[in-house]
């Protein structure tokens, strides 16, 4: 009897973080083609209007 109560409930496994299901799309690290096109495009407009800015400073 004294064994069963160092024993973790059903309850107390299933509601331990590491046992739970994982979340649907909460770490979901996919981006379209699209959405990485449009950050390259801003990256690039980014650096060619700072170097404009650089070029007029000299």
């Amino acid at each position: 009897m004294a064994d069963r109560q160092n024993k973790a409930s059903k309850a107390e496994v299933q509601s331990t973080e590491l046992n739970k299901m994982p979340v649907s799309g909460e770490a979901d690290t996919e981006f379209s083609a699209e959405e990485a096109a449009d950050v390259f495009q801003q990256n690039q407009s980014n650096r060619s209007d700072a170097s404009y800015k650089t070029n007029q400073e000299q």
